[in-house]
């Protein structure tokens, strides 16, 4: 399976949404995500990674708070709140939740 990153957007774009869930196999579903403004993310109940696929800004997860730009990857236990903070406009990032309800 492919899933291009402007095929993805457009998929956002239309959907009046901050995300679009783009694939579903099993416990593991692959989103593309946009926030606006503010990330009002709460705690997942699986880990996350998260790919940086365009944009800069900060990551909280926890206690700590990471840069990041196009091209990092991020990850995520399940239950820790995060959110990316100070994100540039054009910021735009896959996110892959996998594994059963409470991370591994």
């Amino acid at each position: 399976m492919k899933i291009a990153l402007s095929d993805a957007a457009a998929a956002l774009n239309g959907s009046g949404r901050l995300f679009v869930e783009l694939f579903r196999h099993g416990s593991m579903s692959v989103e593309l995500y946009r926030p606006e403004g503010r990330d009002l993310q709460q705690p997942h109940r699986q880990d996350e990674l998260y790919f940086i696929a365009a944009g800069t800004g900060l990551f909280r997860s926890g206690g700590d708070l990471f840069p990041f730009q196009s091209g990092d990857i991020l990850f995520v236990p399940a239950g820790v709140e995060h959110r990316f903070e100070s994100f540039s406009e054009d910021f735009l990032v896959w996110v892959v939740f996998y594994d059963p309800d409470g991370g591994e």
